[in-house]
């Protein structure tokens, strides 16, 4: 008998964690932290909802925070078991976690020093050091290739397109194959590979980040061309909050265009994120996982200024010269990018551009939906520069893209769960499927443990 249990990612779009069951063996599908909204964020801090040493293993989808932040925790918890991902994803935890540990350190130094927090001392949900343990634990796997949990469960990896080494994952148990989408990446993305074909699952998984939406049409070289034109013009300087790993490569690589074509003067571009450099490096060592060129990826890894130090983020602000700075995170919600942010969002000669979803209750969803201010270290800051949203840059698939890529399968699934999408999200999406595919569909709740039969799954 199979049991899946949803731990995160249904009601949102973060903290992605799918608990599957066997007789004699539990897998935990995602290791995602809580992002956005307050009631959200704080089950980070709840005790785990089953016991750590008991799960065997961890697989990951992919390496973004809400899909792996979490790990250091499990692992801190007791989880004794391995955890398999892909080759790039292990690769961009070796960065993405102890960075996260190492911000959550740091923000709660600032907040103590400066004494913003209601906490009394304010404490890092994980440390810098707490999040190196935890890479020991991380076997890469092949796309394509069947790894055995047990000797009656297998695992395989399958291309999502999304951001380098992301992937969907298939499960194959005594009770019959689940498949989880992961984030399931764009059709004809300039960079990243399509999403695999997948032909039959019994059950699924799908996201919903953008269940309810269609992406702008949008050329997204010409309209960030537009953006960075009417800005230079002003004197003013682009902003961009982004995503270290996926986004940052790709705007990179827009950017690298738009200079060869001559849409946009020859202004100097500033990549102010250590974790997106080391991770653009990491973008260019995995040929044929993308795709680029070598030739393209030395390109779009020179169009940049690198800022490795304090000094030299600071220093960008100080210079009233129009530039081009891109910085995480993607929903500023930490990072260099907040003290930009101070510096920038209240001169009317700037933009900020956000590039993709904002998870409700971020500063990004905020300024996105046309907030006057925002809070960013306990103080108040007015935003009165231009605020853009290029929702074509988003490197996951929108409604009509998802449901073109379930009209590939050959016969419906047992079950659809729709996961990892906000409420109207989901829903739209789960309409979508029922109406025009036939297929049965369930929105799982928090928590809910669902038994796979069978027909369809009941809960338990």
């Amino acid at each position: 008998m199979t049991h899946i249990s949803f731990l995160g990612g249904v009601g949102t779009v973060t903290g992605s964690k799918f608990l599957v069951e066997t007789d004699n063996r539990h897998v935990l599908v995602d290791c995602g932290l809580f992002q956005g909204l307050k009631q959200h964020r704080l089950r980070n801090w709840d005790r785990f909802p089953v016991e750590p040493a008991s799960i065997h293993a961890v697989v990951l989808t992919h390496a973004h925070l809400d899909h792996s932040g979490y790990l250091p925790l499990l692992v801190r918890s007791g989880f004794k078991g391995t955890v398999l991902c892909t080759e790039a994803t292990r690769d961009l935890c070796s960065i993405l976690l102890p960075d996260s540990g190492h911000l959550q350190e740091r923000d709660a130094e600032f907040a103590n020093r400066h004494g913003f927090s209601k906490h009394k001392p304010a404490l890092p949900l994980y440390t810098e050091a707490e999040a190196r343990a935890c890479l020991d634990r991380l076997e890469p796997q092949r796309f394509g290739t069947s790894h055995a949990l047990g000797d009656a469960m297998t695992v395989r990896f399958l291309p999502a397109g999304h951001i380098l080494g992301a992937a969907m994952v298939e499960i194959a148990t005594r009770g019959g194959t689940v498949l989880f989408s992961g984030d399931l990446g764009r059709p004809n993305s300039p960079t990243m590979v399509d999403p695999a074909i997948v032909g039959q699952a019994d059950y699924l998984l799908i996201e919903s980040t953008y269940g309810n939406r269609t992406h702008d049409p949008a050329d997204a070289l010409q309209v960030l061309a537009d953006v960075i034109n009417k800005t230079a013009r002003r004197g003013g300087t682009i902003l961009v909050p982004t995503f270290a790993v996926g986004r940052a490569q790709t705007l990179l690589y827009f950017i690298r265009e738009l200079k060869t074509r001559r849409m946009i003067p020859d202004m100097p571009v500033y990549l102010d994120s250590p974790m997106a450099i080391d991770a653009s490096h990491i973008f260019c060592a995995h040929l044929g996982e993308h795709r680029l060129t070598e030739l393209q990826c030395r390109d779009l890894c020179a169009v940049a200024h690198y800022v490795n130090d304090v000094e030299g983020s600071k220093a960008l602000d100080r210079s009233a010269a129009p530039k081009v700075v891109l910085a995480a995170s993607g929903m500023a919600t930490g990072g260099r990018v907040l003290h930009h942010l101070k510096a920038l969002a209240p001169d009317v000669r700037n933009t900020i551009v956000f590039a993709g979803f904002q998870a409700p209750g971020t500063r990004g969803a905020a300024m996105v939906g046309g907030a006057e201010s925002v809070i960013i270290h306990g103080a108040d800051v007015p935003v009165r520069a231009e605020v853009r949203n290029l929702s074509m840059l988003s490197a996951h698939a929108d409604r009509e893209e998802i449901m073109a890529w379930l009209t590939k399968f050959t016969s419906p699934p047992r079950m659809t769960f729709v996961v990892h999408g906000e409420p109207a999200a989901a829903d739209s999406l789960r309409l979508a499927i029922e109406e025009r595919l036939g297929w049965p569909c369930q929105i799982p709740a928090y928590l809910q443990r669902v038994k796979l039969g069978a027909d369809v799954p009941g809960r338990d």
